[in-house]
């Protein structure tokens, strides 16, 4: 009978917290549908841990959309458009020169770009009076750094051309 006892006693010693149910419950965190966006430039940050709904660039694989929960990355971008949809519904469009996009855990999206200007402060007949510079140099017999400088710049001014139209 005294070993009967020694149970008893010791189940009534055991802690509170073993002998009451567990009254609450854990949900899961809410996945959030935003991204937080980061667009740095060397003299400057336009977006600074923004919450936006998307981002399209325009990687060297392909263009590429970015939501939510992306699958971490890095991809270097090509010059071409970068559209930003932010939570209000708009958008914002920015050229960029090349740079990179890295999708970090936690819905977190940083580019770093040498350049980017919003599409709206270019002009169609200057870049178009630009292309023809550029095909002339490109085409001359200049120096062959001139010749390799120029077909760069066709192809950035290509991409804005397109990218404007």
């Amino acid at each position: 009978m005294s070993s009967l006892r020694i149970a008893r006693a010791a189940l009534r010693a055991r802690p509170a917290a073993i002998s009451r149910p567990i009254l609450r419950r854990g949900y899961a965190d809410v996945a959030s549908d935003k991204i937080k966006l980061s667009l740095a430039l060397p003299h400057q940050s336009i977006y600074k841990s923004q919450d936006v709904v998307q981002v399209n660039l325009p990687a060297e694989t392909g263009e590429m959309g970015v939501l939510a929960n992306h699958v971490p990355s890095i991809e270097q971008l090509k010059p071409g458009l970068v559209e930003i949809i932010e939570e209000s519904g708009g958008s914002k469009q920015f050229f960029l020169s090349g740079g990179f996009a890295v999708v970090q855990p936690g819905s977190q999206l940083s580019i770093n770009a040498v350049e980017a200007y919003p599409l709206e402060d270019f002009s169609s007949e200057a870049v178009r009076n630009q292309i023809g510079e550029a095909q002339k140099i490109a085409g001359g017999s200049g120096s062959e750094q001139d010749i390799a400088e120029a077909k760069i710049e066709l192809e950035v001014l290509e991409s804005l051309q397109a990218a404007m139209k």
